[in-house]
Order: structure tokens, then C-alpha cells, then sequence
């Protein structure tokens, strides 16, 4: 069985986002979560908080049996480009330069390892 949780429209770039999610790809859920507790960067918080609602998902779907984390592995971890907004910055000489704030949707699948 498999559970998943998904976070829409993060606000920082997705390339800034996949270092962070590259890292707990494949390994297991307890481990994962200290990695991005150490983490410094800015996504992994919230890479953390998708971790954590993908576990709660799992203990929510396997009602009746008993869940222990140790037995969690994160399966899939992907990050898809959001929606970018388009801002503009004054430049030389009357000129205008596009600014792009870009997004991303943070889909993590946990499993139980058989």
C-alpha cells in the first residue's frame, strides 16, 4: 500500500527545489526526515512538511492495521513546474526587463518496503 501528498505552487524555483527532493528519493522515511531537518535550504522545510502529511496519509489509509515508520520508504519524490508570474523591472535608458517568480508542485509517494 501507498500513500501520497502533494503541495502546490511552492514559491521558489523548481531547479532550487529538485537539489533538496533528490536527496530522499529511495531511502527510507526516518532517515529522509533527518536529512531535511539538517538541511539548510530553504525548500527543505517544506519538502519536510510534504514528508509528513504523505506519512500521516498512510496511517489515515491503513486504518485497522498497526503502522510503524521504520517501515516506510519514499518511493516517488518529484517536483513539477508551477505557474509563473511575470513581473517587470525598470531598466537603463526606458528600457522594462521581465522578472519571472516561478513555482513548483512537490508530489511525494511513501510505501510500506514489501
Amino acid at each position: 500500500m501507498e500513500a501520497r501528498a502533494i503541495c502546490r505552487n511552492v514559491g521558489s524555483s523548481p531547479r532550487k527545489m529538485r537539489l533538496v527532493v533528490d536527496q530522499i528519493r529511495g531511502k527510507k522515511v526516518e532517515e529522509a526526515l533527518n536529512l531535511l531537518h539538517f538541511n539548510p535550504k530553504h525548500g527543505a522545510k517544506v519538502v519536510e512538511k510534504v514528508l509528513r502529511s504523505a506519512i500521516a496519509n498512510f496511517v489515515n489509509k491503513s486504518e485497522g492495521t498497526r503502522v510503524q515508520t521504520e517501515e516506510l520508504m519514499v518511493v516517488t519524490a518529484f517536483v513539477d513546474a508551477g505557474s509563473v508570474a511575470k513581473r517587470v523591472q525598470p531598466a537603463p535608458q526606458g528600457r522594462a526587463y521581465r522578472k519571472r517568480k516561478r513555482s513548483n508542485h512537490v508530489t511525494i509517494i511513501v510505501a510500506d518496503k514489501n
